[in-house]
């Protein structure tokens, strides 16, 4: 079987991307899905995504993580499917798909530099324990405040959390946040992937609505949240019950195309 792809990024957070309209991708195939993520011996990403039609909107997105089981809801991933289906001509500079975590929205607010504005779920159920918050923003999200993110082992600390005695079954992404005088700078562990990547969409959207928590940005609708591959934007509003009217923005670049045979 020969699969044609494109391989895009987020902020360095990098996807395979398939157009599935015709249903042929074998999905229940984990080890096929694992192995094309492999940087080793397939062609290498963090997750991959398949573009597949649904009867009410332009597409729906179907997403597997590195480890080849289907994931939730990956903000980056968002984006760079719309950029996808904008250049299979499916989209002009607007789109409307189902995720793992319901319905979003899209704009592309920069067609020259392809820069995607994507809405994301309202979030009220946030847990905050002293140095520490929890939230679901698409995905389960362990946010974490430490003085120097540059100075702190991601991969370590990040397993002793994922694998504690309460995510090990389900496991979650782990955040690590620094203030910055003008926004965030953060570092991810991600799990599916089980290591860290350079960014992570709805890690950067849960580390902004925790700094908005504890007060340690300046501005009081959106946050400057700079990854290791890059910057995004993350725009909210407060709500009696959390946040609302959320939204992540940053490039969604196209890196190269190419078939592979399976």
């Amino acid at each position: 079987m020969k699969i044609t792809f494109a391989k895009y990024e987020g902020t360095g957070n990098d996807f395979i991307l398939v157009d599935d309209r015709a249903k042929i991708f074998p999905v229940d195939d984990e080890q096929l899905i694992h192995r094309l993520c492999d940087r080793r011996f397939g062609i290498g990403a963090d997750g991959l995504i398949l573009l597949q039609n649904d009867p009410t909107h332009n597409f729906q997105m179907i997403y597997f993580n590195a480890d080849g089981k289907e994931g939730s809801m990956c903000g980056n991933g968002g984006r760079c499917i719309v950029a996808y289906a904008k250049s299979l001509g499916i989209i002009k500079d607007k789109a409307t798909f189902p995720a793992a975590d319901g319905l979003h929205s899209a704009t592309i607010t920069n067609e020259r530099n392809l820069i995607v504005k994507l809405k994301m779920g309202d979030v009220s159920d946030i847990e905050m324990v002293n140095d520490h918050l929890f939230l679901n923003t698409g995905s389960p999200h362990y946010v974490l405040f430490v003085d120097d993110v540059m100075k702190t082992d991601v991969v370590a600390e990040g397993k002793k959390i994922r694998y504690n005695d309460r995510f090990r079954k389900e496991g979650t992404n782990v955040n690590f946040v620094q203030r910055l005088e003008n926004g965030i700078r953060i570092r991810s562990y991600e799990r599916g992937v089980e290591d860290e990547t350079l960014s992570c969409g709805t890690g950067a959207t849960a580390s902004a609505i925790a700094a908005s928590i504890k007060g340690i940005i300046p501005t009081s609708d959106h946050c400057i949240v700079k990854v290791m591959g890059g910057e995004l934007k993350v725009h909210f509003e407060k709500s009696e019950n959390g946040f609302r009217n959320i939204s992540l923005e940053g490039p969604a670049t196209f890196a190269y195309k190419g078939e592979i045979d399976v």
